[in-house]
């Protein structure tokens, strides 16, 4: 796991507690016993894809854990260092805008699909997305965190993450 301020484990109970606060429901079930064990277990093995933006105009990924550097094919460096509009293709900005926009109404918004592109340019479905508000319990908004539960290469081929 790289060494990384989004990975220590108040990061893990933000993305966790707000999931819960905001979605009303665990974003998976609790395999640890530490913040620090989650930190670990969401970043090396959840079996989901994982990842946040932060607040600024043009949102930067401050987090992506293993599985979604697979599917997007970018490493820890190279994930949090892209804007977070250009995980998607060019084809599919407005319904990422349109998603993103019910986050920020709402708090949270799930069941979308969309098309992402990866680090070589070919182009796959997330499915399954629930994005919510990583907000914080003093009501401070750090950013968007997404899970994507699958993914696929085609319209037909769902693989479970």
């Amino acid at each position: 796991m790289p060494d990384r301020p989004a990975l220590i484990a108040d990061f893990a109970s933000l993305l966790l507690d707000s999931h819960l606060r905001l979605v009303g429901t665990e974003l998976c079930p609790r395999a640890w016993s530490t913040e620090s064990d989650a930190a670990v277990w969401l970043y090396d093995e959840a079996p989901f894809g994982l990842l946040a933006h932060d607040v600024s105009d043009d949102p930067r990924f401050i987090y992506a854990n293993l599985t979604a550097q697979k599917c997007f094919g970018y490493t820890w460096e190279e994930f949090t260092a892209l804007p977070s509009r250009l995980s998607a293709a060019d084809d599919a900005q407005q319904d990422r805008h349109a998603f993103v926009a019910a986050v920020n109404r709402q708090g949270y918004a799930h069941g979308y699909r969309g098309r992402r592109i990866r680090k070589d340019g070919s182009l796959f479905w997330i499915e399954d997305v629930c994005m919510w508000d990583l907000v914080d319990a003093d009501g401070l908004k750090h950013g968007q965190a997404a899970v994507f539960r699958s993914w696929s290469d085609g319209p037909e081929a769902v693989r479970p993450c």
